[in-house]
């Protein structure tokens, strides 16, 4: 445990920010999980609702630091590329 009153000030900081970055993580899986279950479902107009969201949440994650600039793009490609299949 630490002694001084920083680092326990710390330690709370650092809690505090891991469940805002896990609450925007599970959204962002769970949103993710939904467009999933609309290409599979082949339905191009559900895909594509789902697909600006999910663009949103990946976006707002990569601005917030808790996704790389570079994996948001490269999710946001191989979303495109799975709607893209669906014509």
């Amino acid at each position: 445990m630490p002694q001084r009153k920083t680092a326990i000030k710390d330690v709370r900081k650092n809690y505090r920010n891991k469940m805002r970055n896990m609450d925007i993580k599970t959204d962002l899986k769970k949103t993710e999980k939904t467009f999933l279950k609309s290409v599979t479902d082949k339905n191009k107009t559900d895909a594509l609702q789902n697909l600006k969201l999910l663009y949103k949440k990946i976006d707002k994650a990569a601005k917030r630091n808790i996704l790389h600039k570079n994996t948001a793009a490269r999710q946001k490609s191989r979303f495109m590329k799975l709607v893209n299949n669906l014509t």
